[in-house]
């Protein structure tokens, strides 16, 4: 099965992101992947400060994951998955893809603000040759009516 894969941040923008991989799914008889990205530690020289925040950031990557996957199930018919890795963004977006033969498509969200699309597709964008699949970018101010119109 085909999986879109999506990027879990606290960005507004990826709202869109989540409602265009799922209607796609939906539409297409695909999947959905959701990954999100713990940055690396800063406190490495507090090991029990470390652990601890890296357990608060998985307990709300859990919380913001069931929130989306409810909708999907609920609206779509759609069960994402959620993959959590610890690292730096695009390197580990990077890796997931390669790692998954079913994933034939990257989602993301497009910042509105006039500083560009964001980090993330930024980065993606110079280092797209490693990527064996396409990027989708979904602008961030989309309305809902229009990504249903085009998915």
């Amino acid at each position: 099965m085909r999986k879109f894969l999506v990027v879990l941040d606290d960005s507004r923008e990826c709202l869109n992101a989540m409602r265009f991989a799922a209607m796609r799914a939906a539409n297409t008889g695909g999947g959905v992947a959701i990954l999100s990205v713990i940055p690396p530690d800063e406190f490495n020289h507090w090991i029990g400060v470390g652990a601890v925040m890296k357990e608060e950031a998985r307990e709300r990557i859990h919380a913001h994951f069931e929130v989306f996957a409810k909708w999907m199930r609920d609206k779509q018919g759609v069960d994402p998955e959620l993959v959590i890795r610890e690292g730096d963004a695009v390197p580990e977006i990077i890796a997931h893809v390669k790692s998954d033969d079913e994933i034939g498509v990257l989602v993301l969200g497009a910042a509105t603000d006039k500083k560009g699309p964001g980090p993330i597709i930024t980065q993606l964008v110079r280092n797209s040759s490693g990527l064996p699949i396409p990027i989708t970018v979904v602008p961030g101010d989309m309305s809902k009516e229009r990504l249903e119109a085009i998915t």
